[in-house]
């Protein structure tokens, strides 16, 4: 049986690590697919549990150097224990190398000296004298080789075991420069103090215990400052989390009882008061409000809530109070779906990063090459092989091997993807994945569906147009018609529903007999009588006369027709509103040289009016809901990037043939699993609002690359040419690294508008 799971991995040092995971589980049998997001930490992957189990698969992520946490609700509690344990590994480094430090700062300044200086005769003169005496100890070679061996090996232990498990699966990671190059710090050092006479006038100038300390510590402190940084790009999901209410109040026996959230099961009722949160998603069987769901479909309005209408469960009652009965718990509710898709898509990979990655590949061994050449060139030709100065050939090499950084590279596009995923779901904006997103960017041509998308989709019956009333019972017609569309679930065919059982005091009856042809109509069947209620094209294909129609006006002719007996009988007039803002927002996508497209099953006539309205020239009509996604294709065969826009119900094979698919609703079940992009608002200005926050991420993913790039290319020759002190080229390292994350949060600080495109 093929499972899914998503493992937190701790211990990664660079995006070379995640790869090194990928390598190694896509090799074993059973493992179908696997990624590993080195800016999440997370490792999601499909596997067959007959042939592999979870344990093995653990196992083999362990045996590579890694922790392994399969995820959960205490993630965010893992997470800070992590941290914390990274913190106090560096705060042991700090206390370790920091004399280290001193002795390089003050040795340097020529503040240290063996004696006391008999010409001080002030107080203060005595008293600098007794200092600089007195720190001559952080000199002493014992002293210094004490301090750096702790460092080195026990701070440093989790560089050296990371590399050896990295060397072990034949990919070279940052562990790798870093423990190369520590270690030749080190144990130059170390051969100089034990085998070579060190005097007080050369000092220490040719020990390093500092540079190999103080790397380290450089090192730890920049994937500290990272960790903090990547939780920042993630905090979307934790504050999605943090959205479901701890408690809730339900009624056991008419008696009311708070109960933790997790306890509540399907076909609990569960009252809510005034500025509460609503626990779980349910619908409502007593009382009405108005219900804030801004947090989870960017919408700002308050939504007015009555019987029978869907509660979402992390929105806020904002008046009334009312009653709803429990219709989904745990990872089945809408913000749980949400949640997971937005930790999916956070996790995923857009091709760009995949390019990347391949590049990282090759990164280390790279490095390893231009570290040899500078210690050869420098030792074997610039100073001629002079043994008494190969401390600087090595320290040259040194600075070569802690100023490379791969993890800017690895880090530059999944850290602008997760704040980009982040953004949008702010803004009831989800975006299923990263290569969705980089695609985003290249839309040229998008189709709108009319109904429900550019219109709201809540008919109204106008007019009711009668054909030969001298010889009908309109009455006994419309009870018909209430019949026929009693069980229709089209908003066409439930208003007209609505509308005819204003007429009738009486339960109406229901069809003995009921067809839904999509896109065409209905046919029903009541006491021998045969129903058909649809558009012109369904008549005519049921051969219904239809000659009638030229005596009436025109307008009747894009209405539905209503034929009993084989006898078209009557034109129902319906309308339906253009969504607030619709106008505005189609005419931002046409200024942003978007070409825009409508299609509808209704005619000419009628789509005609509503584009007219909304700014559409291009207008598709009379499309069966089957064949839009023929429309969509003949648009990408003209070489077109094509979206598509619907409601996520009827639209889903467009939604899907199109090479993005934004589907319309309010956090339906329908809308997540059928678009590459869901509104959660159903409002259209979020479709700009989507295109222009995917600009945006795209432009930071090229601004963190080319500073990855250029930090490499800029400060590698000046390490090789021997103007870069390891020490200053480990805290540049840290540094890029720290950039990249810093520049991809100040998407976070962006506002999106769709009123700035």
């Amino acid at each position: 049986m093929v499972e899914n799971v998503s493992l937190k991995v701790y211990g990664m040092t660079c995006t070379l690590c995640s790869m090194e995971i990928e390598a190694t589980l896509i090799k074993r049998e059973g493992v179908n697919k696997i990624n590993v997001s080195y800016a999440t930490e997370n490792a999601r992957m499909e596997y067959d549990n007959e042939k592999i189990k979870l344990e093995d698969i653990k196992k083999s992520i362990e045996k590579l150097g890694f922790s392994t946490k399969e995820n959960s609700e205490n993630q965010l509690d893992a997470d800070v224990i992590e941290r914390r344990k990274l913190r106090n590994s560096l705060i042991w480094s700090i206390i370790f190398s920091l004399p280290l430090l001193l002795a390089m700062i003050l040795g340097s300044a020529g503040f240290c000296c063996p004696q006391f200086d008999p010409n001080s005769i002030t107080k203060y003169g005595k008293f600098i004298t007794e200092i600089r005496f007195k720190a001559n100890i952080l000199h002493n070679w014992k002293f210094q080789i004490i301090l750096a061996s702790l460092t080195q090996f026990t701070v440093g232990f989790k560089f050296y075991k990371n590399a050896f498990y990295a060397i072990k699966a034949k990919h070279l990671n940052m562990d790798v420069l870093v423990v190369i190059g520590t270690s030749a710090a080190y144990f130059y050092s170390v051969y100089i103090s034990f085998f070579q006479t060190i005097s007080y006038t050369l000092g220490m100038s040719n020990i390093y215990f500092e540079a190999s300390s103080i790397i380290i510590t450089l090192v730890l402190l920049g994937k500290y400052l990272e960790s903090i940084a990547k939780n920042k790009t993630s905090k979307a999901i934790g504050d999605l989390v943090k959205l479901n209410p701890k408690y809730v109040r339900v009624l056991k026996n008419n008696i009311e009882q708070t109960i933790a959230t997790e306890k509540v099961v399907e076909g609990d009722i569960v009252v809510v008061k005034p500025g509460e949160k609503i626990s779980v998603d349910g619908v409502i069987i007593d009382g009405y409000s108005t219900v804030d769901e801004s947090m989870l479909t960017g919408e700002s309005i308050p939504v007015n809530k009555k019987v029978n209408d869907i509660v979402i469960g992390a929105s806020i009652n904002k008046n009334g109070t009312f009653k709803f009965k429990v219709t989904k718990i745990g990872e089945n509710t809408v913000l749980s779906s949400i949640i997971k898709l937005v930790t999916e898509a956070q996790e995923s990979k857009a091709p760009i990063e995949k390019i990347v990655d391949r590049v990282a590949s090759f990164f280390v061994p790279t490095i390893l090459l231009i570290a040899a050449l500078t210690f050869s060139i420098w030792f074997f030709f610039i100073y001629d092989m002079q043994t008494y100065i190969i401390d600087r050939p090595i320290i040259f090499a040194v600075s070569v091997l802690v100023v490379s950084c791969p993890c800017a590279l690895g880090l530059a596009t999944p850290t602008a993807i997760m704040v980009g995923m982040g953004k949008g779901a702010e803004s009831g904006i989800l975006i299923k994945n990263g290569e969705i997103l980089q695609k985003l960017c290249k839309v040229d041509t998008i189709v709108f569906d009319k109904t429900g998308t550019i219109t709201e989709g809540n008919f109204q019956v106008n007019d009711i147009v009668w054909f030969e009333k001298e010889d009908i019972n309109s009455d006994s017609l419309l009870e018909l018609i209430a019949i026929a569309e009693k069980q229709s679930e089209h908003p066409i065919g439930t208003a007209i529903y609505k509308f005819v059982l204003k007429k009738f005091n009486h339960e109406i009856d229901y069809p003995e007999g009921f067809e839904v042809l999509p896109g065409k109509g209905i046919a029903a069947i009541y006491k021998n009588n045969n129903i058909i209620i649809g558009n012109i094209e369904f008549l005519k294909e049921k051969k219904i006369d239809i000659n009638i129609l030229d005596k009436f006006n025109k307008k009747t002719v894009t209405s539905v027709l209503v034929a009993i007996n084989n006898k078209l009988v009557a034109s129902i007039i319906l309308s339906d509103k253009i969504k607030n803002g619709a106008g505005k927002s189609i005419e931002l996508l046409g200024k942003m040289g978007i070409e825009l497209h409508m299609i509808t099953g209704d005619n000419e006539e009628s789509a005609m009016k509503v584009a007219n309205k909304v700014g559409i020239k291009n207008v598709i009509s009379r499309v069966h809901p089957r064949h839009k996604a023929d429309e969509i294709t003949k648009l990408k065969d003209q070489g077109k990037i094509v979206a598509m826009v619907g409601d996520g119900i009827n639209d889903a094979p467009a939604l899907a043939a199109a090479d993005i698919g934004f589907a319309m609703g309010t956090g339906t079940d329908i809308a997540i699993e059928t678009g590459d992009i869901v509104l959660l608002s159903g409002e259209l200005e979020a479709v700009s609002l989507a295109i222009k926050l995917s600009k945006e991420t795209f432009k930071k993913i090229k601004q963190n690359l080319f500073w990855a790039f250029c930090y490499n290319a800029v400060a590698i020759p000046i390490a090789a040419t021997g103007h870069l002190n390891p020490v200053i080229g480990a805290l540049v390292m840290s540094f890029s690294s720290l950039s990249v994350l810093l520049n991809s949060l100040s998407l976070k600080l962006k506002i999106f508008s769709y009123t700035e495109i």
